[in-house]
């Protein structure tokens, strides 16, 4: 048996969104061909045959994102999972989880998800006037209400959901206000990624970047209320703090970012072309197509194995570092300055070091009382 994971781009780059940041529309003008069209059932069948093929039993998770995943409509989902429970013979464990901009979720993709038990990424980004600078769609207006419509349709079917807020320029600096406004809406799972620069140019010269600096005094902000709520008995799910309190309790992150070197995820766009990772889905990282390859061959590529080399890359500075052990040199996509040996290192190093440097104590004082919940 083995366990395995694929994330699928059914609508490929398109989306009823044109948010400012957006990393994969950036992607998209990087390679020959933009628009990989929206996935075909024969296509989809594919990808389950072969998933199913190479975990014989194991563990599988598919995941949607796109551009927007909503986007290829209901019926393909309900097909997809009607499929699975068909041709899932060795009964493979099956979880599934979808990044949507919420802006479609009504009644009926609400009922589905909990019946299919999908785990929901919903794209928000703080509170009306932050989300609403950024995240507008196709007419330029705003998005923060109908997201928050799509949050409570959820919770009304108890669908399992988390937030997912993109730090960039301007909410970096309101993080207290965003965190009280989540709790204060019943969203208890939080994820915060910092906003990415467009591929291969140098971070911090967007208007929506953040500075090193910036993203350092973010980091203690966020932690001390956090702190403050799980020493109370108030524990709110913050996926980096989560990962890294994992970490202090003797056990491996299950972010990607944090391991240390970069995983294979079987990025498959709608074509069925596959790629490594969400942030290198590009035409220099192709390891080949779902429709012609096993997920053996594909995974054993040669794109596929440079592409992990080049992850285990870490300069003299982040060697010798004390935070190394936790820091593992960070994300490969957020290494774009040169480090005194040549090699890349991480645009946020500086912010990891003053965080972890605050945080250690308290990390441990933590590990230590939920240990003794335990």
């Amino acid at each position: 048996m083995k366990n395995t994971s694929v994330l699928i781009k059914p609508a490929s780059g398109r989306c009823n969104m044109k948010c400012t940041y957006c990393f994969y529309c950036d992607e998209i003008t990087k390679r020959k061909v933009k628009d990989r069209g929206l996935m075909t059932k024969k296509t989809a069948e594919q990808i389950i045959k072969k998933t199913l093929d190479f975990s014989q039993g194991g563990l599988i998770t598919y995941a949607f994102q796109g551009g927007e995943p909503t986007l290829r409509g209901l019926d393909f989902y309900k097909y997809f999972t009607k499929k699975v429970k068909e041709l899932n013979h060795k009964r493979s464990k099956i979880n599934y989880a979808i990044q949507t901009n919420g802006i479609l979720i009504d009644e009926k993709w609400a009922k589905f998800f909990y019946n299919e038990k999908f785990l929901i990424g919903l794209s928000l980004d703080g509170t009306k006037n932050l989300n609403n600078i950024n995240r507008i769609d196709l007419n330029d207006k705003g998005t923060f209400k109908r997201i928050i419509k799509a949050s409570e349709v959820l919770k009304e079917y108890n669908v399992s959901f988390n937030v997912v807020t993109v730090v960039n320029s301007i909410n970096v600096r309101k993080i207290i206000k965003i965190y009280n406004f989540y709790k204060k809406k019943g969203f208890n799972y939080m994820q915060f990624i910092p906003c990415l620069e467009p591929l291969g140019e140098k971070f911090g010269d967007s208007k929506y970047a953040l500075s090193s600096k910036e993203y350092g005094k973010f980091l203690i902000k966020l932690f001390n209320v956090w702190y403050r709520d799980v020493k109370d008995g108030n524990y709110v799910s913050i996926r980096y703090f989560d990962n890294l309190l994992s970490m202090y309790l003797g056990k491996e992150p299950e972010s990607c970012d944090m391991r240390g070197v970069c995983s294979i995820q079987n990025v498959i766009e709608a074509d069925g072309s596959v790629y490594p990772c969400d942030f290198y889905v590009i035409d220099e990282f192709y390891m080949g197509n779902i429709n012609e390859k096993s997920i053996n061959e594909i995974i054993k590529s040669s794109n596929a194995d440079k592409f992990i080399k080049k992850s285990l890359e870490l300069t003299e500075d982040c060697k010798k570092c004390p935070w190394i052990r936790i820091c593992r040199g960070g994300c490969r996509r957020h290494k774009t300055e040169e480090g005194s040996d040549g090699l890349m290192k991480n645009y946020f190093c500086e912010s990891f070091k003053e965080f972890h440097e605050y945080s250690n104590d308290k990390f441990k004082e933590l590990a230590f009382i939920l240990s003794r919940r335990r």
